[in-house]
């Protein structure tokens, strides 16, 4: 069974340059596995009979997504079902849902979209799909990838040596290719041993909306598709750090203001570990996080300062800790966010409502009829305040990291934004810091099991990025570290060699 639309001529169109889709309706942005298929939108422009045509293997989600996005960027499409009676309502009106060897006769470039198991369900079209572009866009599971040495795509290379094999599209899923490319990741990875197969591929990607990225031969396929398998590589690392830090700040917080009056005191403050405790934890964290997405930038300017050239390489763990420095500053920011969360929540506890009417019945029992205390009552309005502009700074920082808002901005603005600005929200969560420490780490009864208080171990490196910077601003610093990083080496000359004709032949200048 087939399924074709009407068509308007359109002549002299190839494949690398499709025609233009008539305007589609608002079905193309929503999922297309939903219970309301695109199909049954009659409005859904029908490609033209003479616009290129690309053939798709398979009829699942990632077929019918496929189907969706080709007819959308002006492709004819014919899919090969092993059933079209039964699928042919779930595609686009505007793809001709056939048979399978119906489907691979006339289309160059075939996607394959079947699991690895089915592709030996295809070796009978072998013949039929001698010559043409077979562009695999399957991905293994983590078990399969471990289990084959050879990649889906040069497995099926192998059971059809007369076609061109790409592997591309993999990376792309369903949502994406149905919502299009504005809603997801751009690139699209394509290899292939033929670099004719790849350009026409990429051609394709690009008349879709995507952008290929070149990733050379098949044999880089294996590559490719790990890529789907990879969870949040970047963010190992932060993660492991801030959960590192936390454990560290949650058991010394502990000790502090619930193991230490248990045991010296005999009271029981155990009611504080759920939500007390981890209010007091989190600042903490987010602080030291912040900081340490600025302390990397310090120590790569003082090696350049040191070694007068930016020609010589980092150490690979500054090299990574400078790579990961948009993830810390992110979870700093989730970090400080749980913290503003979780402080509205405390006047709302049972414990702190007991509290105050315990410290009311106090004050009548003492003949206390006014108690204000000036100066507490002007730094808790000032810590607050700092408080909040820190967590607005903040946020900035990580709306501007999204690509999104990143692709909007110029450079010199995305600079000012995660530099200057960050470099401000550091002071701002400083001051807010200090205002709330005030001379509590010079009160001996701070000192809990002779531990000082948190936020003075907090400090420590933030007050060294801070300095270190207000250091790099000192003319003799910043002029030379701006020469550097211009191409200036320490020791070294450039020569220019003027014109022959010119009275001067020759001239030595340092950069």
């Amino acid at each position: 069974m087939s399924r074709t639309g009407a068509s308007d001529p359109c002549v002299g169109q190839t494949l690398c340059q499709p025609v233009v889709a008539a305007k589609m309706s608002g079905e193309m942005d929503k999922p297309l596995i939903s219970c309301r298929m695109v199909d049954s939108d009659s409005s859904l422009a029908e490609a033209p009979s003479e616009a290129p045509k690309v053939g798709i293997l398979g009829s699942g989600d990632f077929a019918r997504s496929l189907a969706t996005r080709l007819v959308g960027s002006g492709f004819s499409v014919v899919v090969g079902s092993r059933n079209p009676k039964r699928t042919v309502g779930l595609f686009p009106s505007a793809a001709q849902v056939t048979f399978q060897e119906d489907a691979v006769g006339s289309p160059e470039v075939i996607f394959v979209a079947v699991f690895r198991e089915h592709y030996s369900s295809l070796c009978g079209l072998s013949d039929q799909l001698g010559g043409k572009i077979l562009v695999d866009v399957s991905n293994p599971t983590e078990q399969e990838h471990l289990q084959h040495r050879e990649s889906n795509a040069e497995y099926l290379a192998s059971l059809f040596p007369t076609c061109t094999v790409v592997k591309a599209f993999n990376v792309v899923s369903a949502w994406t290719l149905q919502a299009g490319p504005r809603d997801g990741n751009r690139q699209v990875p394509i290899c292939s041993d033929q670099p004719e197969a790849k350009r026409t591929v990429s051609d394709l990607a690009h008349a879709m909306g995507f952008t290929p990225v070149d990733m050379g031969s098949l044999a880089s396929a294996r590559e490719v598709e790990a890529m789907p398998l990879r969870l949040l590589p970047g963010w190992k690392v932060p993660t492991i750090l801030a959960l590192g830090l936390f454990i560290f700040f949650y058991v010394y917080n502990f000790v502090r203001d619930v193991l230490q009056p248990y045991v010296q005191e005999g009271k029981n403050k155990f009611y504080k570990l759920p939500l007390s405790v981890v209010n007091t934890t989190l600042p903490c964290v987010a602080y030291v996080l912040l900081s340490l997405v600025y302390l990397p930038g310090v120590l790569a300017a003082t090696l350049q300062l040191w070694r007068g050239t930016k020609y010589r390489r980092f150490p690979d763990w500054l090299d990574h800790w400078l790579q990961h420095r948009k993830q810390i500053g992110l979870l700093s920011f989730f970090c400080a966010s749980l913290h503003a969360a979780y402080s509205v929540c405390l006047p709302v506890r049972l414990s702190y409502r007991y509290d105050l009417v315990n410290l009311a019945i106090k004050q009548v029992l003492t003949n206390k009829s006014h108690l204000w205390v000036e100066e507490n009552v002007w730094r808790m309005e000032i810590y607050l305040s700092l408080g909040v502009l820190a967590l607005g700074t903040l946020s900035l920082l990580a709306v501007t990291s999204l690509p999104s808002i990143a692709n909007s901005l110029s450079w010199r603005e995305f600079s000012f934004v995660q530099s200057s600005l960050g470099f401000v929200a550091l002071v701002l969560s400083t001051l807010h810091t200090l205002t709330y420490g005030w001379t509590r780490a010079f009160e001996e009864s701070r000192y809990k099991f002779y531990l000082p208080p948190t936020f003075t171990l907090t400090l420590l490196v933030p007050c060294v990025v801070i300095l270190a910077k207000s250091l790099f601003l000192l003319p003799c610093l910043s002029r030379r570290l701006a020469k550097i990083r211009r191409g200036w080496e320490k020791n070294s000359a450039v020569k220019f060699t003027l014109p022959t004709d010119h009275p001067r032949a020759q001239k030595t200048s340092h950069v």
